[in-house]
């Protein structure tokens, strides 16, 4: 009890473990789980049920786990999880999930997660991403692990963001961006792949060189989508390592309900 502040409020019904800190003035509601060496900064609101693991940096005046921001909410049970070593930081909002889709809003482990980020409900999150600041994710977006948003970009709902993706500043994101792709624009445009980021994750050369060929096939060559998912397959065992690069590429083309930006 030591390290929440006196002026904090915390629920009976919240259950914290023995390290956590909690800041002036933050509320914890009835419902909040939240792991060992986890952070929770002055003036947050954080309602239930949400759980938050371990090791996680949230800083001061953010709203985590409030209802949903749709009409049909009904007051149905749903829920927030947050995973572990997240940096989050000011003016956040992250919404519960709503009886329509999976009940839950998910943020995996290791994101930074920079100011005014909204995540809305549903909205699936995945590991090592980075959102930056006024990243806007409406209800049901589903972001994949390394992928980067950028400042003051919004992402229309259930669009999917693959892997590795990056999207410049003000990105209006209406369509599904295939994994490893560089995008910016409204308009959206596909300017490239994510050469840069594939490199610091120490992606080889000769993957490298893969995936700037699936590139070309699926935005440089002029094929139809059907026909560049063909000649894409085709790659499948010419690169040693490349074959979950290509497969991952395929499965996001199979799974996109909302098209592709192209």
């Amino acid at each position: 009890m030591g390290l929440i502040h006196p002026t904090a409020v915390v629920d009976t019904g919240a259950e914290l473990a023995a390290d956590v800190s909690v800041g002036p003035y933050a509320i914890v509601g009835a419902g909040v789980k939240v792991g060992a060496g986890t952070t929770i900064g002055a003036h947050c609101v954080i309602e239930g049920p949400t759980t938050i693991g371990r090791d996680n940096r949230i800083a001061s005046h953010n709203a985590l786990g409030g209802a949903p921001q749709d009409k049909k909410y009904a007051g149905e049970p749903t829920e927030l999880h947050i995973g572990d070593r997240n940096t989050i930081f000011q003016f956040c909002t992250f919404s519960r999930g709503t009886a329509q889709d999976g009940g839950v809003t998910r943020v995996g482990n290791d994101n930074w997660i920079m100011a005014y980020v909204h995540l809305a409900h549903d909205v699936q999150l995945g590991n090592q991403t980075i959102l930056a600041n006024n990243a806007t994710l409406a209800g049901h977006v589903q972001v994949d692990d390394w992928a980067i948003i950028g400042g003051l970009s919004g992402i229309h709902q259930f669009c999917k963001v693959g892997a590795h993706v990056m999207t410049g500043f003000q990105s209006h994101v209406s369509q599904d961006i295939p994994p490893f792709m560089t995008v910016s624009g409204n308009p959206l445009g596909v300017h490239g792949f994510n050469a840069e980021g594939l490199r610091r994750r120490g992606f080889s050369r000769e993957r490298l060189a893969l995936i700037k060929q699936m590139h070309r096939l699926l935005y440089r060559d002029g094929l139809t989508l059907d026909a560049a998912k063909v000649a894409i397959a085709e790659l499948l065992g010419t690169v040693e390592d490349g074959d979950a690069d290509v497969k991952r590429l395929l499965d996001f083309l199979a799974a996109s309900t909302r098209g592709i930006v192209r």
